[in-house]
C-alpha cells in the first residue's frame, strides 16, 4: 500500500477549519503549521496529523524549514496557504522543496498591491491611476496630472490595515516623510502605493479556478466601503441580483483579471468599485484566498457552496480522482457584522428562519441569512443592523498593522 499523502497548510490566523477537514475526508494526511500566538485557538485536532509551531517572528526560512523537516518521514505532496500572510510563504517552500503550485511570480501578483495592479493594467484592465511611492519625480508629475484625494496603501497588507485617504499633494508628501521616518524598513513609504480615490459602490467576487478556468463565482455587494467600515460601523454584505448586467460584469471582469494574473488552481477574492463619477467598473484588489470577514459562509448560504472545503477538494484531486463542482443553488445571501461591547454577545433574541450562520468570534456579533428573495435578506440585514447598533455595537480604531 502506497503512503498517504500529506498536505501542509500555513495558517499565520485562525481559519480553514472547513479547509482542513475536506482535505482529510479526502483522505490526506493534514499538517498544520501555525504561529505560537494562534496554537490554542480551536483547530479541529481530531483530524489533524500534526500541528507544528513557529516563532511569532517566524521568517520564510523557518517555515520551509518546518515543511522540510515535516517531508523527513512523510510523502508531503502539496503546500497550502489558508492565510493572506502565508501566500508568498508557502509559493517559496513549495519551490525551494520542488513541490506543484502556484509559484512565487504568480503568488507575487496576488500580495503586491502594485504588482497586481501593474499586471491588470497591462492586460487592458481598468484601474484607478496608481503610483509606486518610491521616485519622487515621478510622485511629483502623478500629483500634478492626477486630481485628488488619493488613497496611500501598503503593498503587502490585507483589508483596509494601514491605509490613508489624503486630500492635498502636501498630505502626501508629509505622509511620505512620515513612513521614511518609521524604524521598520518594511513600513516605509517604498513599500507603499498611491493611486486615485474613487468614490462609488464596492463589490467583491469569490472564486474557485481549476485548470486556469474560473469553475465558479458569486458576486455580491457590500453596503459600505470596507475603508469606511474599518473605521466605525456595521459590515453587511449581500448578493447580487441575479442575471443582471451588473452582475455578468463584475462575472465577466474577475474572469478577465484571474487569467491576466496567472492562476491556475484554488481560491481567489478580488474587489471592484463601480465610479460614482463615470459609472465604470475599476479593480482593486484581489488575494488568493477565501475572503475573510465570514464572505464564504455568506456564498454558501446563497449557493451551497463552501469556498473552503471545494478549495481542498481541488487541492487534492488528481487524474484518478478528477474534481468535480457541486451542484450549486442560485438563491441570496448576505451578513451582517460588527464590533461587540460583551466578549461573546448572545444572539438567542433573533429567530428569523432564515438566518443560516451566526459568527462566534470574541468581541464580534454576526447573523448571515440565505432565502430565495433578495428583497427578504436586504430587509433582514436593515434590520440586523439597527438591533446591533442598540444591542451590541462598540468601535476601535483601525489597524495600522496586522498584529
Amino acid at each position: 500500500m502506497s503512503e498517504q499523502p500529506t498536505i501542509v497548510c500555513f495558517a499565520s490566523y485562525y481559519k480553514g477549519a472547513e479547509f482542513l477537514r475536506a482535505a482529510h475526508e479526502q483522505g490526506w494526511r493534514v499538517v498544520l503549521v501555525t504561529k505560537r500566538q494562534q496554537e490554542n485557538e480551536p483547530w479541529p485536532r481530531d483530524i489533524l496529523a500534526e500541528v507544528a509551531v513557529v516563532p511569532d517572528d517566524a521568517d520564510v526560512d523557518y517555515y520551509v524549514y518546518a515543511a522540510s523537516y515535516l517531508m523527513r518521514h512523510h510523502t508531503v505532496k502539496r503546500i497550502v496557504a489558508l492565510d493572506e500572510y502565508d501566500v508568498m510563504r508557502a509559493a517559496v517552500a513549495r519551490e525551494r522543496l520542488c513541490l506543484p503550485g502556484l509559484p512565487t511570480t504568480v503568488a507575487r501578483s496576488f500580495r503586491d498591491k502594485l504588482l497586481m495592479r501593474d499586471r491588470a493594467a497591462a492586460a487592458g484592465l481598468r484601474v484607478p491611476e496608481f503610483v509606486a511611492t518610491i521616485n519622487h519625480p515621478e510622485i511629483a508629475a502623478y500629483l500634478e496630472r492626477v486630481p485628488g484625494p488619493w488613497i496611500l496603501k501598503p503593498r503587502a497588507d490585507a483589508a483596509a490595515i494601514g491605509i490613508q485617504k489624503l486630500d492635498t499633494a502636501g498630505d502626501v508628501w508629509q505622509a511620505i516623510e512620515r513612513l521614511d521616518a518609521i524604524e521598520r524598513i518594511k513600513d516605509r513609504a517604498a513599500f507603499y502605493l498611491l493611486e486615485r480615490f474613487v468614490a462609488g459602490d464596492v463589490f467583491h467576487v469569490d472564486s474557485l479556478t481549476l485548470d486556469g478556468k474560473v469553475i465558479f463565482a458569486g458576486a455580491n455587494r457590500y453596503w459600505r466601503p470596507p475603508f469606511e467600515v474599518s473605521r466605525g460601523g456595521v459590515f453587511r454584505s449581500s448578493t447580487m441580483p441575479r442575471g443582471g448586467a451588473e452582475e455578468k460584469a463584475l462575472l465577466d471582469f474577475n474572469r478577465k483579471l484571474i487569467s491576466a494574473l496567472g492562476l491556475t488552481h484554488g481560491a481567489a477574492h478580488a474587489e471592484f468599485i463601480r465610479s460614482a463619477a463615470d459609472g465604470k467598473l475599476y479593480f482593486l484588489e484581489i488575494a488568493c484566498r477565501v475572503g475573510g470577514a465570514f464572505l464564504a459562509e455568506t456564498l454558501e448560504a446563497a449557493s451551497g457552496i463552501n469556498l473552503w472545503r471545494e478549495w481542498a477538494k481541488i487541492e487534492t484531486g488528481d487524474e484518478t480522482r478528477p474534481y468535480k463542482l457541486p451542484r450549486r443553488r442560485r438563491d441570496y445571501g448576505g451578513i451582517t457584522l460588527t464590533l461587540s461591547r460583551q466578549e461573546w454577545p448572545d444572539t438567542t433574541a433573533y429567530t428569523d428562519p432564515e438566518i443560516f450562520y451566526r459568527v462566534s468570534k470574541p468581541w464580534h456579533v454576526g447573523l448571515i441569512v440565505g432565502s430565495p428573495k433578495l428583497e427578504k435578506v436586504e430587509g433582514l440585514l436593515e434590520n440586523y443592523a439597527e438591533r446591533f447598533a442598540h444591542d451590541f455595537a462598540a468601535v476601535a480604531p483601525p489597524l495600522e498593522r496586522p498584529e
